[in-house]
């Protein structure tokens, strides 16, 4: 960890103060109920260390979908906690944050309500942020998976209390830390889409791993390039950027040898080379599941973020051999870094942990810290040390 940052190591004595938390309670529900409950499992060993210490510990966190609400976590985790809701930190009266984190006890928990409901968290409002800060004395970020963002609750409260990093936090950055100088050879695989987000990154691992495996609807990309045709296959939006050509001709770079294809007319099997005007490439191939099997064989050191396929339309069986194979390195001694949502969901989710080195709870923030060695969030502590 570097020097510059403060850790729960190094955190005074918080006995009866409100700690401010920022954790990622943004899960999977359905019907009013957590369905994936990984990432909350992977906070709990920050607000335990907190708690210990007889903190009064502020969950500051938030969710999309369903009704925006954070109450499933919150009726998830008083199975686990003691632990009150609070439905607007801001607000006045006997429900507000401040005569809330007044009655609690040490060692106590309150979660508040999705901190994005207010306005000034995107935009990470100065006044907002003073607010929020006014209602703790110390904080803590244990929320890796939402460190790219500069968000109030992310930076903003940084800059105002004595920060600190979580637990969780401290084992992403030494686990994607291992990633700038791994054991050889190195295999690292990026799939899923959007290549103008994720050229940095493989261009900067050219520079570092032995073999780069793209796939996805990022080989659509590298196909187009080469010359290929690739139906109504989705695309990035490169603009006149001249950088992919390069890539599509390096040694380092391989593409799925084979894909699945969809159309009006059905799914098929095809060479890249083979690929009909009016389909569209879901998925990878059993060649090119053989292939990544061959490169895993030698390697020492996987990186794999992505699925292979349309994973939310049910392209979803090569991207979970795919995990079959990279647990199957692992047992070989091989050193296995995963992250994504989807990756993990073809890994088994909870089962996850046993199958590979480690597991990061981000996707965005996992491959933006890969590319920058440095996150927002991360540099937020940094300045305010």
């Amino acid at each position: 960890m570097p020097p510059d940052i403060a850790t729960l190591a190094h955190i005074p004595d918080v006995q009866a103060l409100p700690v401010l938390v920022r954790l990622d309670f943004n899960v999977p529900v359905a019907e009013g109920r957590v369905v994936n409950d990984y990432r909350i499992k992977k906070s709990l060993p920050t607000i335990d260390f907190l708690r210990q210490r007889k903190a009064k510990v502020i969950i500051l966190s938030h969710i999309e979908g369903a009704s925006d609400t954070l109450r499933p976590v919150y009726e998830y985790l008083k199975r686990h906690l003691p632990i009150s809701f609070c439905p607007d930190i801001l607000a006045e009266g006997p429900l507000g944050g401040a005569a809330m984190i007044e009655k609690m006890k040490e060692g106590d928990v309150l979660l508040c309500e999705n901190i994005r409901q207010y306005p000034g968290e995107k935009k990470n409002d100065p006044s907002f942020a003073k607010k929020l800060a006014a209602l703790g004395t110390v904080y803590v970020n244990d929320a890796f998976s939402v460190a790219h963002r500069a968000h109030a609750s992310v930076v903003g409260l940084a800059a105002l209390l004595p920060g600190f990093l979580g637990l969780q936090f401290e084992k992403e950055i030494a686990a994607l830390s291992s990633c700038f100088s791994p054991a050889h050879p190195f295999l690292f695989i990026l799939a899923g889409a959007k290549f103008e987000t994720k050229l940095p990154l493989v261009q900067k691992f050219l520079t570092i791993a032995d073999n780069i495996f793209i796939g996805g609807a990022l080989a659509n990309d590298i196909y187009k390039v080469r010359g290929l045709g690739v139906g109504i296959s989705l695309v990035s939006d490169m603009g006149g950027d001249d950088s992919l050509e390069k890539l599509a001709t390096d040694k380092k770079i391989t593409v799925p040898a084979d894909v699945v294809v969809h159309s009006e007319q059905g799914t098929r099997t095809v060479l890249p080379d083979q690929i009909g005007t009016d389909e569209a490439v879901v998925d990878a191939g059993p060649q090119t599941l053989e292939a990544l099997r061959a490169l895993t064989m030698s390697a020492r050191h996987i990186l794999w973020n992505g699925p292979l396929g349309a994973y939310e339309r049910g392209f979803v069986e090569p991207t979970k051999a795919l995990a079959k194979i990279v647990a199957e390195a692992t047992g070989r001694g091989a050193k296995t870094i995963i992250g994504g949502g989807d990756t993990l969901a073809a890994a088994g989710n909870e089962s996850a942990e046993s199958l590979f080195t480690f597991v990061s709870t981000g996707g965005g923030a996992m491959l933006d810290f890969l590319a920058a060695g440095t996150l927002p969030g991360l540099e937020a502590l940094k300045r305010h040390q």
